[in-house]
């Protein structure tokens, strides 16, 4: 057990990090909820382990995990989590902060299955048939989805930055 262990950390410490930016994309900017959603996917894999670490890509299976996970929590629509008063302090680094708070912001208004493709497909960079994989709906639903998905990001945007997005 111990090398299964072992073989574990080194696949969290390789893909970890990838692993957490998709999540914090999917939980629409929600540190914490990104946290929650990793560590989530993180033990399903753990469980699973001596199968996943015998298949082809394991990361790719971690990021099938982490997206179905969060389609799942997504359609419970319950949290026993209760809100505090005021958040922690976060100090944000990037130079145009207001279009990624944006962005982030709209991201989290997509239904979660829009919301996935558009992660999978223009953050992760998978195929048309990676994401339907991924998803378990046709490429044909991804590219409509993503498409519609798209538009609303466009419309939004353009609301709040009219001279830099095109008509």
């Amino acid at each position: 057990m111990k090398d299964d262990r072992q073989a574990f950390q080194e696949f969290t410490a390789a893909h970890g990090a990838r692993l957490f930016r998709t999540a914090y994309f999917l939980a629409g900017g929600d540190w914490h909820l990104a946290e929650d959603l990793m560590q989530d996917t993180l033990v399903k894999v753990f469980v699973a382990w001596r199968r996943v670490s015998k298949v082809e890509n394991p990361a790719a299976y971690a990021q099938t995990v982490l997206t179905r996970t969060f389609i799942s929590q997504r359609r419970r629509k319950r949290s026993s989590e209760q809100p505090i008063a005021e958040p922690p302090e976060r100090v944000i680094e990037d130079v145009d902060s207001t279009v990624r708070l944006t962005l982030l912001a709209e991201l989290a208004q997509l239904s979660a299955r829009d919301r996935a493709v558009v992660v999978l497909r223009y953050w992760e960079d998978l195929s048309v048939e990676d994401v339907a994989a991924v998803l378990h709906i046709s490429s044909a639903s991804v590219r409509t989805q993503s498409s519609r998905a798209l538009g609303r990001l466009r419309v939004a945007l353009s609301e709040v930055f009219p001279e830099r997005l095109p008509g």
